[in-house]
C-alpha cells in the first residue's frame, strides 16, 4: 500500500509540478485535491473506488475556488457515472455541469461533456435526436478549440445517426462536411468509418457504383483487421443487393477462411448468414443448417438485430417449400421487431406474409399503417435534423455578427481616444523627434570615427547627409509651414493634414535609421519591411525559406536590410512599377539576391545621379560584396546583389 501511495505521489510530482498550489483570487487548491484527482484516474482500482475518490474532491470546500479545475473534476465524475451505469446520476450532474461551468478555460471539458451525453443517448437510449443535438453542441465547442479531429468525429457520429434513421441524403451532406476535418488528421479509424457510412448511404439509395467506391476506400484506409472484415462484409452485402452473387460469394468465402473473422462472433455470424443467403439466391446448393448456424451464434450471444436477419432469410428459404415454417420465422421477425422498435423490419416481414397468407386482411391493414407511419416519420426525421443543423448555422452566424459589432465598437472607442491624445502630443512629439535624430546622428558619427572603418563611414555619412537634407529641407519646411498656418488662424483640418504628413515623414525617416533586429525574427522583419513598400505593387518573393538566416552575420544582415530598403524606396519614389520580383539564391560561399521591377527604368547617367543607389553600392562593398545595376529607360530596373555568407 505504501509503495502504491509513493508511486502516485511520484507521478503527481512529475506531471503536476507546475500546479501543486494553484492560486485563484488569493486562494489555493492544495496538493491533496490534486493527488486525489489523479488517484481517481487510476485504472488499477475499481470504478466504484474511483467514483468515491472523485467525490471527495468534488465535495471539498476549496474546489469551487477554481472554476477550471471544477469543470475537470465534474467531467470525471460524470464519466464514472456513465461507466457504472448510473444514468440518473449522469443526467442530474450533466445539468449541474452545463449550468455551473462556463468560460473559455472550460471549453474543452464542455466539449467532452456534451460528447459524453451524446454517447449515452446514442448507445443506451432510444433518443437519436437527443444524441444528435449533443454531438452538435460538442462540435461547436471543439470548433472554438480548432480541434479538427474531434470536429470530424462529432460530424461522423451525427451522420451515422442520420443514416440509422434512414435519412441517407442528410447523412451524405453531413459526411461531406466531416471529410475535410478527418482527412487532415492521422485518425485512420474515423476516416475509414466515414467512408464506410458513405458506402452504406449509397447502397441504401441504390447508387451501387458509389457504394463500391466508398467501401473500397474504407477497406484501404483502415489499419484495423477487425474493421477491414466488417467493411468487406458490407461490400459483400452490397453485391447481394446488386444481384452480383458471384462477387459476393467470392468476398464472403475469403472472410470465412480468415481467423480474424472467427474471433469476432458477431461478424462471423453475419458473414455465414450473408454467404448462405448469396448462395441460395444464386441457386447454389444450400442446406438449412447453413442458415441455422449463424442463428445459433446470434441467439447464444443475444445479438437480437442479427436474429431478425436470420429469421428473415430462413423465412425466404422455406417460402416455396414449407409455408408453415416460413410463416413461423416471419412471425418471429415481427415479434422481435416490435420488441426492438424496428418497424421497417416488421413491414418487410409483413410483405412476405401477405404473399403466403393472402386472405388475412390484418396483414394488409398493418402493412399500410406501417408504410404510412414510416413515411411520415422519415419526413419528420429529415426535417428535424435539417432544422438542428440550420439553427446551429444561424447561431454561429449570429455569434460572429455580435463579435464583429463589439470589435467595431471597441475600435471606434480606441480611435476617438487616439485622436484626442494625438493632437495634444503633436508639439512634444515633433520636438522629441528632432532631438532624437540630432542626438542619434552625433552618437553614430562618434562611434564610427572610433571604429575607423573608412568604407563604412563613407556610406553612412552619405546616408546621414541625405537624411539631414530631408530633415532640414523637407521636414523643416513643412514644420515652418504648419507654424505659419497656426499663426494665421487657418482651418484646423488643413493644419492637421500638414501635421499628419509630418508624422508620416518622421516615421519613414525613423524606419530608415532604426537599428535592425538580427535575431530569429530577422526574416519576418525583412519581409515586413519589403511588404510595407509594396502595398500598391504586386510582390513576388522566392527562395527566402531556403536561406539559413542563422548562419549569416549580424553586420551582413543589417547591410542587406539597408540595401533592399534603398531599392524599395527607389522603386516607390521613381519607378512607377506595378510588379516587383525578389529571388534569393543561397550557395556555400555567397548569397545572391536578384531584384527586378517593370517600372519606367532609368539611363545610366540618371542612375549615377541617385545618391541612394550610390550609398547602396558602398554599403555592399564595405562587407566584401558586389551589386550590379542594369536599367534602360521605359524597360524596368534590375539589380544583382552578391554577399559573402
Amino acid at each position: 500500500m505504501q509503495k502504491t501511495i509513493f508511486f502516485i505521489f511520484i507521478v503527481f510530482m512529475v506531471s503536476c509540478s507546475n500546479t501543486q498550489e494553484k492560486a485563484v483570487n488569493g486562494n489555493y487548491i492544495d496538493d491533496r485535491l490534486q493527488l486525489l484527482f489523479i488517484a481517481s484516474q487510476n485504472l488499477k482500482i475499481t470504478e466504484e473506488e474511483r467514483l468515491a475518490t472523485i467525490n471527495k474532491v468534488f465535495y471539498s470546500n476549496k474546489l469551487s475556488l477554481d472554476e477550471a479545475f471544477y469543470g475537470q473534476v465534474l467531467y470525471q465524475k460524470n464519466w464514472l457515472h456513465l461507466a457504472l451505469g448510473q444514468y440518473d446520476s449522469l443526467k442530474l450532474w450533466h445539468q449541474h455541469f452545463i449550468t455551473k461551468v462556463s468560460g473559455n478555460e472550460n471549453d474543452y471539458y464542455l466539449a467532452e461533456q456534451y460528447y459524453l451525453m451524446a454517447y449515452y443517448f446514442d448507445s443506451y437510449t432510444s433518443y437519436p435526436d437527443s444524441a444528435f443535438i449533443n454531438y452538435n453542441l460538442s462540435k461547436g465547442y471543439f470548433e472554438k478549440l480548432r480541434d479538427s479531429n474531434w470536429i470530424g468525429k462529432n460530424l461522423l457520429n451525427m451522420a451515422t445517426i442520420q443514416k440509422d434513421q434512414n435519412d441517407f441524403f442528410g447523412s451524405k451532406e453531413t459526411l461531406t462536411d466531416a471529410l475535410p476535418f478527418l482527412e487532415g488528421t492521422k485518425d485512420s479509424t474515423a476516416l475509414a468509418g466515414a467512408f464506410n457510412t458513405l458506402g452504406t448511404n449509397h447502397r441504401k439509395l441504390l447508387n451501387f457504383s458509389d457504394g463500391i467506391k466508398y467501401y473500397n476506400q474504407a477497406i484501404t484506409t483502415t489499419q484495423s483487421k477487425a474493421f477491414k472484415l466488417i467493411y468487406k462484409n458490407n461490400l459483400g452485402a452490397l453485391y447481394i443487393d446488386q444481384q452480383e452473387y458471384d462477387k459476393a460469394i467470392s468476398i464472403l468465402t475469403s472472410l470465412i477462411k480468415d481467423s480474424i473473422s472467427f474471433a469476432n462472433q458477431k461478424e462471423y455470424a453475419r458473414v455465414l448468414d450473408n454467404l448462405a443467403y448469396a448462395k441460395w439466391l444464386n441457386n447454389n446448393p444450400v442446406r438449412v443448417k447453413d442458415f441455422l448456424e449463424p442463428l445459433r451464434i446470434r441467439q447464444q450471444n443475444n445479438y437480437k438485430r442479427g436474429q431478425i436477419a436470420s429469421y428473415t432469410h430462413l423465412g425466404e428459404f422455406y417460402s416455396k417449400t414449407n409455408s408453415k415454417k416460413a410463416i413461423t420465422y416471419f412471425d418471429s421477425v415481427i415479434q422481435l421487431s416490435k420488441t426492438l422498435k424496428i418497424p421497417r423490419a416488421e413491414k418487410d416481414a409483413l410483405k412476405f406474409l401477405m404473399a403466403l397468407q393472402s386472405k388475412k386482411v390484418d396483414h394488409y391493414v398493418r402493412y399500410l399503417f406501417l408504410q404510412d407511419s414510416l413515411y411520415q416519420n422519415g419526413l419528420k426525421v429529415k426535417t428535424q435534423f435539417a432544422k438542428y443543423k440550420y439553427d446551429d448555422k444561424v447561431s454561429q452566424e449570429e455569434n460572429l455578427r455580435l463579435e464583429k459589432k463589439n470589435a467595431e465598437k471597441e475600435l471606434e472607442v480606441v480611435k476617438q481616444r487616439n485622436q484626442k491624445l494625438a493632437f495634444s502630443a503633436i508639439g512634444s512629439f515633433l520636438l522629441l523627434t528632432i532631438g532624437f535624430l540630432s542626438h542619434y546622428f552625433a552618437q553614430r558619427t562618434k562611434r564610427l570615427k572610433e571604429q575607423n572603418k573608412t568604407a563604412k563611414l563613407e556610406a553612412i555619412f552619405e546616408t546621414e547627409a541625405e537624411l539631414s537634407r530631408k530633415l532640414h529641407d523637407d521636414f523643416g519646411g513643412k514644420l515652418n509651414h504648419a507654424m505659419m498656418l497656426l499663426q494665421n488662424g487657418t482651418d484646423s483640418a488643413d493644419v492637421l493634414n500638414v501635421v499628419d504628413d509630418l508624422y508620416n515623414q518622421s516615421r519613414d525617416i525613423s524606419r530608415e535609421i532604426n537599428d535592425v533586429d538580427t535575431g530569429p525574427a530577422y526574416k519576418d522583419t525583412l519581409m515586413a519591411m519589403i511588404g510595407n513598400y509594396c502595398k500598391n505593387t504586386k510582390l513576388i518573393v522566392t527562395g527566402s525559406t531556403d536561406v539559413d538566416w542563422a548562419e549569416i552575420s549580424p553586420i551582413t544582415k543589417k547591410t542587406l536590410y539597408k540595401v533592399l530598403q534603398e531599392l524599395m524606396i527607389n522603386m516607390q519614389k521613381h519607378s512607377e512599377a506595378s510588379l516587383v520580383s525578389l529571388a534569393f539564391v543561397p550557395s556555400k560561399k555567397v548569397l545572391k539576391i536578384s531584384y527586378l521591377d517593370n517600372g519606367i527604368g532609368a539611363s545610366k547617367k540618371q542612375l549615377l545621379l541617385k545618391n541612394g543607389l550610390g550609398n547602396t553600392e558602398k554599403r555592399i562593398q564595405a562587407i566584401g560584396g558586389t551589386i550590379i545595376f542594369d536599367s534602360i529607360s521605359d524597360k524596368g530596373f534590375e539589380a544583382l546583389v552578391e554577399i559573402p555568407n
